[in-house]
């Protein structure tokens, strides 16, 4: 909501009340980018996403404790150590410090007890990722037609992970254009003009970031996976143009555009062009 940029300005329960009553009146008027209705999602909707979020969560614990492991042993001079084999354990009996010694028995009883926790995280991932193949199955098996998901792991290049973040994130929403979806997504870009100054700021940033997130690798994979594409030439012509500096602002452009052509995809059945299927 618009405010005064007086420096200082006054400031009541009773002003603000008014102010947001101006701009719901606003609002009702028609009049455009007087603020934005917020649609919150559904209980289950919100639900749904727990799935995702919290393998990554796992995920990013599992990294810092692996991290945390190998420091504790690069400090005694091993290297090669990785906590995430299954002989881990008896790798560990047969570890040495740089100089010949054994591991002195606090720290080997500390990595000891961080490698249980790797092993309890990597049992929860696995319960969490048979969580998701197991709500993807269901919903198959209930509509009897092919759920959002499951249409996104049709595409190769995008997998499981892949394909519940997308739905679960933003895919499963409705959105009137896909000017809406992709500022949802905070993907939109930002312009800065005045006068004779016209340039841009990069992207808003102000939409979901974990859809952001996503949508930026899955492009980068879109041009490893589907390299025959309409989405991937274009890029390369893009970049042929700059001579190839300008990648990372075209792989964001590539994003917003391979998101407007998945939305399409799932909820219009519009086959993107170029894109090859997984085999059956």
């Amino acid at each position: 909501i618009a405010t005064s940029r007086r420096k200082r300005r006054a400031k009541t329960d009773k002003l603000d009340g008014e102010t947001l009553l101006r701009a719901l009146l606003a609002y009702k008027r028609g009049e455009p980018r007087v603020c934005a209705m917020v649609v919150p999602p559904s209980p289950d909707e919100e639900d749904r996403k727990r799935n995702s979020r919290e393998r990554r969560a796992l995920i990013a614990e599992r990294i810092k404790i692996v991290n945390r492991v190998k420091g504790l042993l690069f400090s005694q001079g091993v290297v090669g150590f990785e906590p995430l084999k299954r002989d881990r354990r008896i790798r560990l009996e047969e570890v040495r410090t740089g100089d010949g010694r054994e591991l002195p028995s606090h720290l080997k009883a500390e990595i000891v007890r961080a490698l249980d926790r790797i092993e309890l995280v990597l049992r929860q991932i696995k319960e969490v990722e048979a969580a998701r193949d197991e709500v993807a199955r269901n919903e198959c098996d209930l509509s009897k037609v092919v759920s959002g998901m499951s249409m996104l792991k049709q595409l190769r290049g995008v997998g499981a992970d892949f394909a519940e973040v997308l739905w679960s994130e933003g895919l499963y929403r409705e959105f009137a254009n896909r000017r809406q979806l992709a500022s949802y997504a905070g993907l939109t870009p930002t312009p800065w003009q005045s006068g004779s100054i016209s340039r841009e700021q990069g992207v808003s940033k102000a939409g979901n970031p974990r859809l952001r997130t996503v949508m930026v690798q899955l492009a980068w994979f879109w041009l490893l996976h589907q390299p025959r594409s309409a989405l991937a030439q274009w890029f390369q012509e893009r970049v042929a143009l700059d001579g190839g500096r300008r990648r990372k602002p075209a792989i964001i452009a590539l994003a917003r555009k391979l998101l407007i052509a998945l939305w399409k995809y799932v909820h219009h059945g519009a086959v993107i062009e170029g894109a090859v299927m997984k085999p059956a």
